[in-house]
């Protein structure tokens, strides 16, 4: 009886501010200006079978209470089917509740009464057409939830009116506890992925989270047999996890406890600068200063990481996207696997790996040497000089032949600007990026601080028509 009352009394402090809680979410309807914020929960008993935080309440005793009039019909009427109350549910469906009304986790009176045990609640919401196959935001269905509990007679009845259980297909990274599933974890349910012909493998695609576009990279179903390719992904997926910076694409979720695993990533309109440079070509100088600085800042940001610097190895303008602002973000880092020599050292792992076809690929990448940061610098160089010439080094030879001519035999090609259309100090940034030796070439601090101040010379010469505001440096 103590245990009643304790609950009874727990319930009307909860009541009174109209707040109750199915799963993780809360209904509340309290006053705004009440300055008091209710941390009780009241949990309808077990959860989904499914759910990551399986709730099973300690002081648990729902026959003697008693469902206010002003709680949404929903919640009352899955208290209701929690509570195994078989003629409250029939008086609130014959009131005109939908028998199939959720909560916010996507749990109907089905679930509820499933995971109860209630079979003969179970038997009416099936007579009065409840989905029998509804599955809640992790993807449980009232028969799985029936069969996690042990309610042999409601799994049962649902089998026989040919209820379907989920299938939970094992993928690499599935955890053994359910409390273990990591917080970046997406329903595949609510990923709807753009099918497309010509989507290369290992690429992100279009799809649709939500009623929100994203970008979606997925496993190809080959590779979950082949250790390398998981590593791969689990490698892609560590580093995404972690960085946070305006000018590096942003991480979404992922799904890993699922197939096909996914990564997820915010989704760039405006496609990538390769593609903005072939239909633009040379830019203004000031878009290219702007341009310049999103780059160099995000790649700092990466260079700066702890414990160790992310060396992204593949910086080019296909791996530079626009956001639907303009503003560029660095992506596609972590794809190349690398072997530490030191925090600052490496080493390719596969020599195969750098793509010697690559007008971007630095001269020690090119040649299988160890490498530290300063290879992303003098991709950057190359970039520079693509924004503002307008074309591609040694342009109209081919990637392949530039790409020799400038790791094997040194060359650079001739920057034709003159001085009026851009300042003398950006040719010799390129210069010192691009330089055959590493140690001559500025880190992106430096970069991001010698850009500032070319910005604000050409503010105060009046060089710049359409450029930056000071307060944006």
């Amino acid at each position: 009886m103590e245990i009643a009352a304790q609950l009874k009394r727990g319930i009307s402090r909860q009541f009174s501010t109209g707040s109750l809680t199915s799963g993780r979410f809360s209904f509340r309807r309290q006053n705004s200006l009440d300055p008091r914020r209710n941390t009780m929960r009241f949990s309808f008993g077990r959860q989904s079978s499914l759910d990551p935080i399986r709730r099973s309440p300690t002081l648990r005793s729902t026959t003697d209470l008693t469902v206010p009039e002003n709680l949404d019909s929903t919640i009352q009427l899955l208290f209701m089917a929690c509570r195994g109350d078989v003629k409250g549910v029939q008086d609130l469906l014959d009131d005109g509740v939908d028998v199939n009304s959720i909560d916010l986790d996507g749990r109907t009176a089905l679930h509820v009464a499933a995971c109860e045990g209630h079979a003969e609640v179970v038997k009416l919401l099936l007579t009065r057409k409840a989905n029998i196959d509804a599955r809640d935001r992790w993807g449980s269905t009232a028969a799985a939830d029936a069969k996690y509990y042990g309610n042999v007679e409601v799994y049962t009845i649902l089998k026989a009116r040919g209820a379907k259980t989920p299938k939970i297909r094992k993928t690499p990274m599935a955890v053994a506890n359910p409390r273990d599933v990591p917080e970046y974890e997406l329903n595949p349910l609510e990923l709807q992925v753009r099918k497309s012909d010509g989507i290369t493998k290992g690429t992100y695609q279009v799809a649709k989270w939500n009623g929100t576009k994203v970008s979606v990279k997925i496993l190809d179903k080959d590779s979950y047999s082949d250790p390398e390719s998981i590593n791969a992904f689990k490698h892609e997926l560590t580093l995404l996890e972690k960085v946070r910076h305006p000018n590096v694409v942003q991480f979404v979720g992922a799904v890993t406890q699922d197939v096909p695993m996914m990564i997820v990533v915010e989704y760039h309109p405006k496609g990538d600068l390769g593609s903005y440079l072939q239909k633009k070509g040379r830019l203004s100088p000031s878009k290219a200063l702007r341009f310049a600085l999103d780059i160099a800042r995000g790649m700092n940001y990466l260079h700066e990481c702890k414990p160790d610097p992310i060396i992204h190895c593949d910086l080019k303008p296909k791996n530079i996207l626009l956001d639907s602002g303009g503003q560029l973000k660095v992506a596609g880092f972590g794809l190349i696997k690398l072997s530490k020599m030191s925090p600052d050292k490496a080493k390719l792992m596969e020599p195969a790996q750098s793509d010697r076809s690559s007008l971007f690929v630095a001269p020690e990448t090119y040649k299988d040497e160890i490498f530290d940061r300063s290879v992303d610098v003098y991709s950057y160089g190359v970039i520079l000089y693509e924004m503002l010439e307008g074309i591609q080094p040694f342009h109209p030879k081919s990637a392949e032949d530039a790409a020799k001519l400038m790791c094997l035999e040194g060359k650079r090609p001739t920057i034709k600007g003159k001085s009026r259309s851009y300042p003398p100090d950006m040719k010799e940034l390129i210069e010192e990026c691009w330089s055959h030796e590493s140690a001559v070439r500025p880190t992106f601090a430096e970069i991001i601080a010698r850009l500032g101040k070319i910005v604000a010379n050409g503010s105060k010469n009046g060089s710049w028509k359409d450029t930056f505001k000071l307060p944006w440096l």
